[in-house]
């Protein structure tokens, strides 16, 4: 394992993660790349792809601390652990400013500050605040929602001929999970921008609920109808197709959200960023069929 890296991506077992190493990699040298994850097990893949892995979880500053060792820049993908994600990510930016880390860019949520959801921007928000308090310089990525969010819904829309939601004719202005990978590949290995620069970052394009079941009826064949629900019954329909109650809660919050316009940006910094238009999400939803 080299002692100093220039790069180290957090979450780099997850899907976000592995894609930003994936940027990474068709962009810098791969010994120039590290690789945080929670668990040894997860280090062969990407040791496979030449990067140095290093072990810590969120919940372990000493850990961390170690881990950050001799990094420069680091890019801090959110804990997948809704609830526990302020404290954690309070851990990673402590260990970072105590290893001498010199830039922090953290994955945040669009708006975050004046968003219409109210379950996950408040950890994001508490994030921000950390870094800024910390002294670190650092960049929010603030992202919009990956297509793919809606993707993962397909089968289950397929089998029951239609799609549920609560998001009344709110638009998403979605782009691939890949889009925004990039992108953070791009902002951690480019001339760091001036500290606090903040991104809001969201698809080129964008849809309702209605729009989707009509292009997943056309491209599958099968007619699939959309009907929305109440925030209640929307809520109780997917604690009853099997999800957490907190993640249901947090689902249908979302949409409810998204309905308020929380999930639609005209914003152009994402593709600015890339350089070219974001991933249209028909080509998205075309591709998981």
């Amino acid at each position: 394992m080299s002692d100093t890296l220039k790069y180290l991506v957090t979450g780099a077992s997850g899907q976000l993660g592995g894609l930003v190493i994936d940027a990474l990699l068709a962009r810098v040298p791969a010994a120039e790349i590290g690789a945080l994850v929670r668990r040894p097990e997860a280090a062969a893949p990407l040791e496979a792809k030449g990067v140095s892995v290093r072990v810590a979880s969120y919940d372990d500053p000493a850990a961390l601390e170690a881990a950050f060792a001799g990094v420069e820049r680091l890019l801090l993908v959110s804990s997948s652990e809704v609830g526990k994600r302020a404290a954690q990510h309070e851990n990673v930016i402590g260990a970072a400013k105590r290893a001498g880390v010199r830039f922090v860019a953290y994955t945040s949520i669009l708006r975050a500050d004046r968003s219409p959801l109210t379950v996950l921007p408040s950890e994001h928000v508490a994030t921000e605040e950390a870094l800024a308090a910390s002294g670190l310089p650092y960049a929010l990525l603030r992202n919009g929602w990956y297509t793919e969010n809606y993707t993962m819904g397909v089968p289950m829309a397929l089998e029951h001929g239609g799609l549920i939601g609560t998001i009344g004719e709110g638009r998403v202005s979605s782009a691939s999970r890949a889009d925004y990978a990039e992108a953070a590949a791009i902002v951690l290995s480019s001339d760091l921008p001036a500290t606090g620069t903040v991104y809001e970052l969201a698809g080129d394009t964008a849809f309702n609920l209605s729009e989707f079941a009509a292009a997943l009826s056309e491209l599958s064949g099968k007619e699939i109808a959309y009907t929305d629900m109440s925030f209640e019954a929307y809520q109780a329909a997917l604690i009853g197709a099997g999800l957490p109650a907190p993640v249901a809660e947090m689902l249908a919050d979302s949409e409810k959200g998204a309905a308020q316009g929380g999930l639609y940006s005209q914003d152009k910094s994402l593709s600015t960023l890339l350089g070219r238009p974001t991933t249209p999400w028909r080509d998205t939803l075309a591709a998981a069929l």
